[in-house]
């Protein structure tokens, strides 16, 4: 039986260019590939634990804006439901304009991120409560953009002992009235809460908020994760020809999301680091899985 999962957050477009380098002031570029795709960490990681066999509910704000229309053709080749907060806003969804740098595989990316988009736990369908007090998710993954509403849900979760996922890619005000609720705490290299000057503080500071499971993406260098007996452990990453690392967090935690369900902690960052190198090998976000 495919596993449900529901993540919670942010749902753009994403306007993706391949060129030789980013443009410098005043200049123009002209770009040797693009594509457009859905985007956000939590669509992108339900898209991929979708691909991988379960089925994925995306909680965020879409609304009725023409772009909502091109974010849902993309998002509905996929077995996935778009569960809208605001269906009646007729504001634009956010909008990620991203360029990758062709000899590198780096990405620069601007975007208004969930800014002007956050929804209240009023707008919460009521069909999501039921279904997660009647056990329909399995997994619960959050990304940060939607701090009231992740906070709302993540507390039912933990009552359900579903397990909650965050994806901590950078640090945002509010995290930390949640993080107690975490049972998975996956964190690119960028995540640095307040006080924090190395991957030893980041550990140590989520330690304090009793999470059992942690672990910090580093790019190409190897994972680390904190096991059993609280030692720092690393998982190597396959080397690959990086082509594109747009979305290959998101990707990473989205495969995560998936395996963890059937393996261990470190057996679930090893399987996760596969895809996440593959979709590394490939331009844009969903060519990896052609």
């Amino acid at each position: 039986m495919s596993p449900n999962g529901l993540f919670i957050g942010l749902i753009t477009l994403d306007l993706i260019y391949l060129a030789d380098n980013p443009p410098q002031a005043n200049q123009k570029l002209v770009a040797r590939d693009s594509t457009i795709a859905a985007g956000g960490p939590a669509t992108n990681a339900g898209v991929t634990f979708s691909y991988l066999g379960g089925q994925s509910t995306i909680l965020g704000v879409l609304g009725k804006h023409a772009i909502a229309q091109l974010i849902k053709s993309d998002i509905c080749q996929f077995p996935i439901t778009v569960t809208d907060l605001a269906p009646d806003t007729t504001n634009s969804p956010p909008v990620s304009s991203i360029i990758v740098t062709q000899s590198t595989g780096e990405r620069a990316v601007i975007s208004l991120n969930a800014v002007k988009t956050q929804a209240t736990i009023e707008s919460i369908p009521s069909h999501i409560y039921t279904q997660l007090a009647n056990h329909t998710y399995q997994i619960l993954l959050i990304d940060g953009h939607q701090i009231p509403v992740s906070r709302e849900l993540a507390q039912i979760a933990k009552t359900q002992n579903i397990p909650v996922v965050i994806d901590a890619g950078s640090w945002k005000p509010g995290l930390e009235s949640l993080l107690h609720l975490v049972d998975y705490a996956v964190c690119s290299n960028n995540f640095y809460p307040p006080g924090c000057q190395s991957r030893e503080d980041i550990f140590t500071y989520l330690q304090t908020y009793h999470i059992p499971h942690i672990a910090i993406t580093r790019g190409e260098k190897p994972i680390q994760y904190l096991d059993h007996q609280q030692e720092i452990r690393t998982i190597p990453i396959p080397p690959i020809r990086t082509v594109d690392t747009l979305g290959a967090g998101d990707i990473f935690h989205g495969a995560f999301s998936y395996y963890i369900l059937n393996y261990s902690f470190p057996q679930a960052l090893g399987k996760a680091t596969q895809i996440a190198a593959k979709a590394c090998s490939c331009f844009g976000t969903r060519k990896w899985m052609d």
